[in-house]
């Protein structure tokens, strides 16, 4: 009986601990990705390009915060299409978000910026 009380007070205990809203939204992030990884085609990446565009606009996260990496893949992918002053500004607005990139995001916009 008492092995029987202690787990039913571990398992309420961890219930209450768990959160019920997700830290980020990612939308559909890892299918629209794992596609453009996988074709590599126009029309992937066009996918991929709008699914970040939506993932900005539409945060409806725990912490209503764009997730890590987002924008420095983003920014990426606009400069490697010769959209580069656009791609970096994303990339300033990642480390802008996530001051702990600095260090690498930085590094990459230097260069591009020579």
């Amino acid at each position: 009986m008492k092995k029987l009380l202690l787990i039913a007070a571990c398992s309420l205990l961890l219930v209450g601990c768990a959160s019920k809203t997700a830290l980020y939204s990612w939308s559909k992030y890892q299918e629209v990705s794992y596609s453009y990884i996988k074709t590599s085609t126009d029309e992937a990446l066009e996918k991929l390009l709008k699914e970040y565009q939506y993932i900005i606009d539409h945060q409806k996260s725990g912490r209503q915060t764009v997730p890590p990496g987002i924008y420095a893949d983003y920014g990426y992918l606009l400069v490697k299409h010769g959209k580069v002053k656009e791609g970096i500004a994303l990339m300033k607005m990642e480390v802008a978000l996530y001051p702990e990139s600095a260090q690498f995001i930085e590094g990459i916009i230097k260069r591009l910026e020579e």
